[in-house]
């Protein structure tokens, strides 16, 4: 009964952190600082400096906890009841948690810098600034081409088995460096599992409230539900065509006093 009441209370304090995150988000996109949890002003003259740097780094570790630990409960939550009944169970768990974060900031930081170096490019090409409308189509033809790649499976698969995942890598001995280890192998196959998912964030702008728990219930549920992974192609197919739409339709509206209206007369017409 004991054991019961503690797994309940580590669930809601699990989720109170969770909820805590997407709160310090919504009150930093409503802040002065807003515009350092959107990735394109480190391109700019304005987010040169350390300062901006460092606060951009703050908020991607933020939405990486927001966006990535709801997705990560079952596992996390199976360790607890493995090891309820240690006295250090809350620092095994917070080594747990931190090994996983660790590795998604990784990626959120090497995803920072290729986008701000292909800024970069952009901005010393004459032809990709006339034509910077197709660098945005390729983005979700990549994630919607990784719905059906063996690797993206197998890396699922990894994630929808919380019990052998731990079995698999826990080594015993030193717990709290295995807690960590099995924090960072869980990272890494979360992060090629939806890395090309993440990644859309950097399309549509990296800062967006609605998009960040749009995608983050997506992968929620691809890791997590019965069915979650039966969407995974039907979820590839919709960003092909969201990708030929955007090919398709981003020429049109990158020209001269482009509107809806524009947009509607070249679609009847084609």
């Amino acid at each position: 009964m004991r054991a019961s009441v503690n797994r309940n209370a580590f669930v809601i304090a699990f989720a109170a952190l969770c909820g805590l995150a997407w709160l310090a988000l919504w009150l930093w996109g409503r802040s002065a600082y807003s515009q350092a949890l959107h990735h394109d002003h480190l391109a700019a003259a304005d987010g040169a400096g350390a300062g901006f740097l460092a606060l951009s780094l703050a908020g991607l570790a933020v939405m990486t906890a927001a966006m990535m630990l709801p997705t990560s409960l079952p596992l996390i939550n199976m360790f607890y009841t493995m090891i309820h009944y240690k006295v250090d169970r809350s620092r095994l768990i917070a080594l747990l948690i931190a090994g996983y974060l660790a590795v998604w900031l990784l990626f959120g930081v090497v995803a920072l810098l290729g986008d701000t170096a292909l800024h970069a490019v952009v901005g010393r090409s004459a032809w990709l600034r006339a034509n910077d409308w197709a660098i945005f189509p390729a983005v979700p033809a990549l994630a919607g081409l990784y719905q059906f790649s063996s690797l993206k499976y197998y890396c699922l698969e990894k994630c929808r088995s919380p019990l052998s995942f731990i079995m698999g890598h826990w080594r015993g001995g030193n717990e709290r460096l295995q807690s960590l280890r099995l924090g960072l192998h869980h990272g890494l196959f979360c992060v090629g599992c939806c890395w090309s998912l993440m990644l859309l964030m950097f399309a549509v702008g990296a800062g967006h409230i609605g998009w960040m728990l749009a995608l983050g219930a997506v992968m929620a549920a691809e890791k997590n539900m019965p069915w979650g992974r039966r969407i995974s192609r039907p979820i590839g197919f919709a960003l092909l065509a969201w990708a030929l739409g955007a090919a398709i339709l981003a020429p049109v509206w990158a020209a001269p006093g482009a509107g809806i209206d524009q947009v509607i007369r070249w679609v009847c017409h084609t």
